[in-house]
């Protein structure tokens, strides 16, 4: 898979695809990021990747030349699958949408800043508009990192147990069950005896349980969906 993403401050995702399973997924040759600085991209002098909006009102907006420019040259190097905004006024991402995107090949993600991209960007070049949650952020540089992670663990061969992101958290509409690790007694609290006893059958039938119950208590709202 490969992630094109645009920025105007592209050393925020300097740490991001640095470390851990980001790192050893692009070390294994199964994911590649590549991000754009837009700056490199305008025609204005000083680098100018935005101005004032048409109609008055605070803020900036980014600019469409610079946009266009940038995503017409992507675009003439392959085809893209999604080109995708990150803005707090699209679709709530969650766990479905990152095992659709994680079948995906190429992919473009805009960050946006500021007021946001002029609209005729999102009319003409964006085919999927994401939010990761109902606040707003300095810029999409963290929201683009938040989707790249939980699209790029998904892909085969970069978790070294790949059935481990089957039983993530929402991957069955569900919340993930409690899991415990050695030792099995700790300052006297006890590992519930039915995971020690050796039957996958109740211990499956356990994790179900408490899952269902988690969600119950912590997330109804999932089992109404």
């Amino acid at each position: 898979m490969r992630i094109d993403i645009i920025s105007v401050v592209p050393d925020l995702l300097d740490s991001p695809f640095s470390h851990s399973i980001m790192k050893r997924a692009k070390d294994r040759g199964l994911l590649e990021v590549f991000v754009h600085n837009l700056r490199d991209y305008t025609p204005y002098k000083q680098a100018q990747v935005d101005d004032y909006q048409f109609g008055g009102g605070a803020g900036m907006v980014m600019m469409p030349e610079p946009l266009a420019i940038l995503l017409d040259k992507l675009k003439e190097e392959r085809p893209y699958d999604e080109v995708i905004y990150m803005t707090p006024d699209g679709d709530l991402f969650d766990q479905r949408t990152a095992n659709t995107l994680s079948l995906k090949t190429n992919m473009i993600i805009i960050c946006g800043h500021y007021k946001g991209i002029d609209d005729r960007i999102r009319q003409h070049y964006v085919t999927r508009e994401i939010s990761i949650g109902d606040y707003v952020l300095s810029g999409g540089e963290l929201a683009a990192a938040v989707v790249v992670d939980a699209v790029g663990r998904l892909l085969p061969g970069v978790l070294n147990d790949e059935t481990s992101a089957l039983f993530d958290s929402f991957q069955d509409g569900l919340l993930a069950p409690p899991v415990y690790t050695r030792p099995a007694e700790f300052r006297g609290w006890k590992v519930p005896d039915v995971l020690l006893c050796g039957d996958p059958k109740k211990i499956d039938e356990w994790r179900y349980e408490q899952s269902l119950q988690r969600t119950k208590e912590r997330r109804p709202g999932l089992l109404n969906d």
